[in-house]
């Protein structure tokens, strides 16, 4: 599923203004990315959490210059889905699969 997917999907259920959905989700992602950017996770009760996960510093080749480089320690992010969205998605899948 696309973003544009996801916009014409809430203007199904929802009759809302196409433009406005749009607006809406693009903020959504704007505000997701400069919250994690500035180190913060979030959380959505009921669907999940966008976490900041640290990597540390290790050692990687490069097999074609057979060289080693470091990779400084970072973040990464992650999504982790709730419970309540685990067990709906399982749930769905049975249905479908049976």
């Amino acid at each position: 599923m696309t973003k544009a997917d996801i916009i014409k999907e809430i203007q199904e259920r929802t009759n809302l203004n196409r433009d406005i959905i749009k607006v809406v989700v693009n903020t959504f992602m704007d505000v997701v990315k400069d919250n994690m950017s500035s180190g913060e996770n979030i959380y959505l009760r009921g669907f999940g959490t966008f976490l900041l996960k640290e990597r540390k510093e290790k050692k990687a080749r490069i097999i074609t210059r057979n060289e080693t480089i470091i990779i400084p320690p970072h973040y990464k992010p992650f999504f982790k889905p709730s419970p309540e969205f685990s067990k709906s998605v399982k749930e769905n899948l049975n249905i479908k699969s049976n």
